[in-house]
């Protein structure tokens, strides 16, 4: 039993490089409006096609030392990370029991923290798309009762982060951010979101005031929240059952 976890863990790791690999192709072109299904892998420095052998997950950056092969330029650190970062959360996902839609959403919100790290932009192309699979999993799942229970934690998640939207009138979040806290809620429920928003402006803050003092960010300057919630939830979604049983024993 123990060999076929193994075995089964690392092909769902490897499934997670692939998909890793594509995500890096989703980070790169969405932002750009470039199509993500045609057209070949290319070389942002050179722009020159790259061939199938050196686009292989993970393996071809370690055999290129993270230089294109043809124009020598230095492949970012971004890719690999990608790569790794999805096989891991997917392999934990695996040993978790998760179901494939959790898969999903992972790959989704692994896009969405690249994307608004470098860009401060959260595409509507993922978010949406990611919205609706979880309504009709909700909707067509043997227990239509989770509905009830999951909408208002969307609705409230979405109210929450609206007003701070308004009060701060976009400076302190963008709108990305509000609709991206509707997924959160959807995909969480009540009380997990509210662990993930605990845990996303924790981790901002803290992370906030390391710029401010390392003098990368000044005080007031807008910094994506985007990767917080996402990372957050990705945190939540794998072990925020754990953590209120913590929190409980804590309190009670």
């Amino acid at each position: 039993m123990g060999d076929w976890i193994i075995f089964y863990g690392l092909i769902i790791f490897i499934l997670g490089l692939c998909i890793g690999s594509f995500l890096n192709v989703v980070i790169y072109r969405l932002p750009k409006k470039l199509s993500v299904v045609w057209g070949r892998s290319f070389c942002p420095k050179c722009k020159k096609e790259i061939k199938w052998f050196d686009n292989v997950p993970l393996v071809s950056f370690i055999l290129l030392k993270g230089h294109c092969r043809l124009c020598r330029s230095p492949i970012s650190w971004q890719y690999p990370v990608v790569e790794l970062a999805t096989g891991g959360i997917f392999l934990l996902s695996y040993l978790s029991h998760l179901s494939f839609l959790s898969y999903i959403l992972f790959a989704g919100l692994i896009a969405i923290f690249f994307i608004d790290l470098e860009r401060q932009t959260i595409p509507d192309e993922i978010v949406f798309p990611l919205i609706f699979l979880f309504l009709i999993f909700l909707l067509i799942t043997d227990r239509p009762s989770l509905i009830i229970d999951y909408l208002p934690s969307a609705l409230l998640s979405f109210l929450f982060l609206y007003l701070i939207f308004l009060l701060t009138r976009g400076k302190g979040m963008g709108f990305g951010d509000v609709k991206l806290a509707f997924l959160m809620g959807l995909s969480l429920g009540f009380p997990k979101v509210v662990v993930a928003f605990y845990i996303a402006f924790l981790t901002g803050a803290f992370v906030g005031i390391i710029l401010i003092l390392v003098k990368k960010a000044r005080f007031g300057q807008r910094i994506a929240f985007g990767p917080f919630l996402a990372l957050s939830t990705i945190f939540t979604f794998l072990w925020g059952r754990e953590i209120l049983c913590l929190a409980q024993k804590l309190l009670f």
